[in-house]
């Protein structure tokens, strides 16, 4: 069966349904997937068909920021989501007997499987679908409730789809009203299978959810079979005490002047060795108890550590969990902060620490108190991450949707 998962977004958007992808893969499945052009290597590394999404997801990020990356202009989310529309439709018209989609594309995947007749999947990395029970993330309290909140957030997602989604119907040779039924199927409405891609230990399944929608438990990056570590890498690891982890991912693009000094300056002051990710940041840091390094998959590195510094994306926290390793969260946006004050609560991390006031003195007080949280609790957490067959639950659902046929 050909699977087309469709995934958009920063490097740690994309990871997870590598994993997910690799586990169908060996299951049988004809796996392909569609991401920006920035990931069609990462996608090969791990054997999986790579079908090119059009745009730049780096400058997208940077203008969400605020912040220009020199020689690239920021583009619109409308002129965005126009190209990843034609990207979805080419990528699906290549072979498809089955989409798998993201959150930020699910409307517009919707539409092409509909218009392919073939059967779809919801698979979101964070909750997104509106509960009594807590707040969504991004989702601000109005005094009407949490669920109304969550659907009002939601809703007023639809806009950034107003023009793309009739577009993209004409372009399909669909009715205009096919547009119609999209937003309730986004929203777990009308029995629109949806996986999320986190566990129940670390956000348990709101019992006023429907049916179609199930918290499978994280889905893995894979480490590439041919991947070794390097060896200067490990011959720090094994020449002193284990070293924090220092990494803001895909978020703080092109920061690293700045941020460099300061996490230098506060690993020095909190008299620990370090190992810090570069990132799309281009974050390098020098110093004797210092290692920067490239990319270094989190599920081989991140045991190797005392504590993990993080930008808190749904990915890395979930890696740094299962790890079983204290952090010091420091979201940058989107769902950041809901993951940081969230981790916290369940006593695996430090108070969140935002980006914009991180400094090198805080952050030496954040990182000494990191390695001082209970670990009972933290290794807990990470037991019951591990426990997950989140990958697993997804093959399920995609061999009973085959069954079935379209939705």
């Amino acid at each position: 069966m050909r699977v087309l998962i469709v995934t958009t977004g920063s490097r740690g958007d994309v990871a997870p349904y590598l994993g997910l992808g690799r586990h169908l893969a060996d299951h049988g499945h004809q796996v392909a997937i569609a991401a920006h052009d920035t990931f069609e290597e990462m996608v090969r590394e791990t054997n999986l068909e790579w079908r090119r999404i059009p745009g730049d997801p780096n400058a997208l990020i940077a203008g969400s920021l605020q912040r220009q990356v020199p020689g690239k202009p920021l583009p619109t989310m409308s002129d965005f989501l126009d190209g990843v529309a034609d990207g979805i439709v080419d990528a699906a018209g290549q072979g498809t007997d089955v989409m798998v989609t993201c959150l930020g594309q699910a409307p517009v995947s919707l539409l092409v499987a509909d218009a392919l007749g073939v059967p779809s999947l919801g698979a979101y990395l964070i909750p997104s679908i509106p509960t009594d029970q807590f707040a969504l993330p991004r989702a601000t309290w109005s005094g009407a409730g949490h669920r109304a909140d969550g659907r009002r957030m939601m809703s007023g997602a639809r806009r950034h789809y107003i023009d793309v989604l009739p577009r993209l119907a004409r372009r399909l040779g669909l009715a205009s009203s096919a547009v119609d039924g999209i937003w309730e199927r986004w929203l777990g409405d009308n029995g629109w299978p949806i996986c999320l891609g986190y566990s129940p230990s670390v956000v348990p399944r709101p019992s006023d959810w429907p049916s179609n929608v199930e918290v499978t438990g994280y889905w893995w990056p894979p480490v590439p079979a041919d991947w070794a570590p390097d060896p200067v890498l490990v011959e720090f690891l094994e020449a002193g005490p284990e070293p924090v982890f220092v990494g803001f991912g895909s978020m703080v693009v092109d920061d690293g002047d700045r941020l460099g000094p300061l996490v230098a300056e506060a690993v020095s002051t909190a008299g620990v060795r370090a190992v810090v990710q570069a990132g799309w940041a281009g974050l390098a840091v020098a110093g004797d108890n210092i290692l920067s390094i490239g990319s270094v998959p989190h599920e081989w590195l991140l045991p190797r550590t005392c504590a993990a510094v993080h930008h808190a994306g749904a990915g890395t926290t979930g890696a740094v969990l299962r790890a079983g390793v204290p952090a010091v969260p420091v979201p940058v946006t989107a769902d950041q902060p809901y993951w940081a004050q969230l981790v916290h609560e369940l006593g695996s991390a430090t108070a969140p620490m935002p980006y914009g006031q991180l400094t090198s003195q805080g952050l030496a007080r954040a990182i000494t108190e990191a390695l001082s949280l209970d670990h009972a609790r933290v290794d807990e957490l990470a037991r019951s991450v591990k426990a997950d067959d989140g990958a697993g639950q997804v093959l399920s659902r995609i061999n009973a949707l085959v069954q079935d046929g379209p939705y």
